[in-house]
Parts: structure tokens; C-alpha cells; sequence
């Protein structure tokens, strides 16, 4: 089948970062229920879809960020919350009680608007770092197809995560070259974009450089493509975005 651009279902998903004193950063990972027809049973950022709340939200901020861009960013915050049970880019930092009624509002079906103005709370949009952007081709081997941007956050401090128990069965935090070592050694299934940004975080020892890093690097949208070499068809992507490996063999990919 040809490969082809297709619009995808906006998405925004959070790479939280926690320092270590004398160690590398250490990254918040979910393990994707089996059954999920998205990526199940593999490690994953948190993160999700851009749901029609968050773009109405964002459609009353008035903020300098263009509509696409906030929506993505409530998007990244609602889904850690109804995930992990992280409450990133709130000001003031709510308490644990309002984090586990907020998170048990939006498991009801409340829009993450409501759910913090019972508790007065207002975003800080500017606290999530952007990353990234992938956006995969429409073909035979890719079974849903999203348009991702990708954020970095520092863990809040005092906050404890924990798995839903629908989406995702279990969470961790993880150095990011352990986890590529025990991927390697096949104990653990990385879909491609999360393997790739895996080793770009690996080149860093914590959240301040990895955000000065992408401050660094325009984002653009990732789209990778099939090429051959020697008889041999890779998945690449662009050598310019600060991925230190920007090809793979394409019998080697896992990439839903």
C-alpha cells in the first residue's frame, strides 16, 4: 500500500521528568493495556487525543498560542491527570485531595475546565516544553494514525502517580538508556516514535538540559519514510531534529 498523509486525530502526549542527585533524569512510563487497539501492551508517554473540550477551552484563553497548539497543551494536562494522576502546569499546585476529586470528575465525564474551577485552579501553559511533533504516514502496517505533539515537564514535587487501571495497567519511572537496554534485550515492546525520542532524552542527564536542548531545535512534523539500502528497507526520519538515530530496519519496527 502507498504511503500517504492522512489529517490524524490530534494528540498531545508528556515526557515528565523527575532529577536524580548523582544519576540521569528519570522519565514516567505506562504500560498500555493489551487491549487497547492502540499501541497495546507497550510503553508509551503519558498522553492522549484532543478532545472537543479541550479545543473549547482553548478558544477562551486569549493566549498567544494559536488554537491547535493550546488545545494540545490542555490536552498533555488532562491526560496525565486521568492517567497518572499527575496535576502538572496548575497554578497554585494542587493538594493531593483536589487531585484525586478532579481525577475521579473527569472519570465521570467532566471537561478538565470544570473539574478546576471547583477548586479555583487556572493553567500554566507555559510550564510544558515543546518537544516534538510526529505525524506517521497513512499505510498498511500503521493501525491508527495520529498527529502527536510531544512536550517535556518537571515532575511535580510531592505528587505520586499512579495507573488508571483501563487505558493503562502499570507505570514506572525509568532512566531512558535502561529502558532502551532492556527494550535491546527484548523484556520490553517500544513503539518507533517512543523508542526515537527514548535516545534523544538519553543524551541528557536532566530536565534543565533537555529543555534547553529543545528550546534549541525548531519543532517540525515528523513524518517517517521507507527507503532502501543494500537490499535492506529502513525507517527513517529527518537527521536535523537532534536524534541521534534517525533510521531503523523496517522488519525491526514495532510501530502500533
Amino acid at each position: 500500500m502507498t504511503d500517504k498523509i492522512s489529517p490524524g486525530r490530534p494528540a498531545a502526549t508528556v515526557i515528565i521528568m523527575r532529577d536524580s542527585p548523582g544519576a540521569r533524569a528519570e522519565i514516567l512510563m505506562v504500560e498500555r493495556a493489551k487491549t487497547m487497539a492502540f499501541a497495546g501492551g507497550a510503553l508509551v508517554f503519558p498522553g492522549g487525543g484532543v478532545d472537543e473540550s479541550d479545543r473549547t477551552l482553548a478558544a477562551t484563553l486569549g493566549r498567544p498560542l494559536d488554537l491547535d497548539e493550546t488545545a494540545a497543551r490542555i490536552a498533555a494536562i488532562r491526560e496525565t491527570l486521568e492517567e497518572c494522576g499527575l496535576a502538572i502546569a496548575m497554578a497554585p499546585v494542587p493538594d493531593e485531595t483536589m487531585r484525586v476529586t478532579m481525577r475521579q470528575r473527569l472519570a465521570a465525564g467532566a471537561t478538565l475546565e470544570e473539574a478546576m474551577a471547583e477548586h479555583g485552579l487556572s493553567l500554566a501553559l507555559e510550564e510544558l516544553v515543546p518537544f516534538a511533533r510526529w505525524h506517521p504516514a497513512a499505510n498498511d502496517r500503521v493501525s491508527r494514525i495520529y498527529d502527536t505533539r510531544f512536550y517535556v515537564a518537571r515532575a511535580p514535587e510531592g505528587q505520586i502517580a499512579t495507573a488508571d487501571g483501563t487505558e493503562n495497567v502499570h507505570l514506572f519511572w525509568s532512566e531512558a538508556a535502561a529502558l532502551l537496554a532492556r527494550c535491546k534485550a527484548g523484556a520490553v515492546r517500544l513503539i518507533y516514535p517512543t523508542r526515537r525520542n527514548l535516545e534523544r532524552l538519553a543524551q541528557f542527564d536532566g530536565f534543565s538540559d533537555v529543555a534547553a536542548h529543545a528550546a534549541s531545535i525548531s519543532v517540525r512534523r515528523i513524518t517517517p519514510w521507507i527507503e532502501e539500502h543494500d537490499g535492506e528497507r529502513r525507517l527513517c526520519i529527518p537527521d536535523d531534529l537532534g536524534y541521534p538515530v534517525t533510521w531503523e530496519p523496517l522488519e525491526t519496527v514495532q510501530r502500533s
